[in-house]
C-alpha cells in the first residue's frame, strides 16, 4: 500500500452551485480510507468519481495528459481545480505513479512514435512493437502489462472502453496478479462488473451519500446486469416505466 486516504476540505470551496462543489456527495464526506491494493470507484455518469479520481491523482503528483484543444462550447474552470480541495496521506514515503484516461490514450501512443522516432529502444518497454499498429485493445494490455509492473500508484479512468468482455478479465486477471506482489496500488473508476469482480478489492459508491463501501453484489451495476441476464424483457421494462 502507498496512498493511505483522501480527505475532502468542504469548507474551503470556493463556490456551492457549480460542478463539482455542488454535488452534496463532496460536501458531506470527509474521508476515504485505502486498506487493500485495489479500489474501485463506481456510480452513475456525472456522480462524480472521474473528478475526485483526477483531483487525488493530481494531489500526488501525477501527470495527467490532456487533449491540445477543448471541444466544450461551455468551460468550468472549477473541475480542473478540485485538486486543491482535497489533502491526501501516504502509508509511508511519496511514489511515482500514472494516470489512464481511455480519452488521452490516443495521444500518447502517437507521442511515444515520435520518441522511438529518436531512440527505438523505447518500443522494447512495450513489447517491441509501436502502439499504434496494434488493435485498440491490445495496444491497451501492452501498456497495461508493462506500466503496472513498476512499483507504483496507478489511477485508471474507465479502463475497459473499446476491451471486450474477454480482454476485461485478462486485466482482471493482471490486476489480481499485480496488487498480489504488493509493489502496485490501483484506484480505478469503472463501470465494468468483471472488473469489479476483482478479488479483495474495495468498491466506493457514489451512488451513496455520502460515499461509502459496498459489497460487490449490493452495486448498481452488479445487479443490473444481473436482472438483464435472468430476464432482459422485465429488465427493460422497468427502464421504460422509469423513463
Amino acid at each position: 500500500m502507498h496512498l493511505e486516504s483522501v480527505t475532502i476540505h468542504p469548507e474551503t470551496f470556493p463556490v456551492k452551485d457549480q460542478y463539482p462543489f455542488q454535488l452534496a456527495i463532496f460536501d458531506r464526506t470527509r474521508r476515504l480510507a485505502f486498506t487493500r491494493p485495489v479500489t474501485f470507484f463506481v456510480g452513475e455518469n456525472g456522480a462524480g468519481k472521474s473528478t475526485l479520481l483526477k483531483a487525488i491523482a493530481r494531489r500526488c503528483g501525477v501527470n495527467i495528459w490532456q487533449e491540445t484543444e477543448r471541444r466544450r462550447f461551455k468551460y468550468n474552470p472549477y473541475e480542473e481545480e478540485f485538486h486543491r480541495y482535497v489533502s491526501i496521506n501516504w502509508v509511508d514515503d511519496h511514489v511515482q505513479g500514472s494516470f489512464f484516461g481511455s480519452e488521452f490514450f490516443t495521444y500518447f501512443t502517437q507521442i511515444l512514435d515520435e520518441w522511438a522516432s529518436a531512440d527505438p529502444g523505447q518500443l522494447e518497454y512495450f513489447g517491441g512493437r509501436s502502439l499504434t499498429t496494434l488493435s485498440h485493445g491490445q495496444s491497451l494490455m501492452a501498456y497495461f502489462r508493462s506500466r503496472y509492473r513498476i512499483k507504483g500508484l496507478y489511477f485508471l479512468d474507465e479502463p475497459e472502453t473499446a476491451l471486450s468482455p474477454r480482454t476485461q478479465l485478462e486485466l482482471l486477471r493482471f490486476l489480481e496478479q499485480m496488487s498480489a506482489d504488493g509493489h502496485a496500488q490501483f484506484i480505478i473508476a469503472s463501470h465494468s462488473p468483471l472488473l469489479l469482480a476483482c478479488a479483495g478489492a474495495m468498491i466506493y459508491s457514489f451512488d451513496e451519500t455520502p460515499i461509502k463501501e459496498v459489497p460487490y453484489e449490493e452495486t448498481t451495476h452488479y445487479r443490473i446486469y444481473r436482472r438483464f441476464l435472468e430476464d432482459r424483457h422485465k429488465c427493460l421494462e422497468e427502464v421504460t416505466e422509469r423513463e
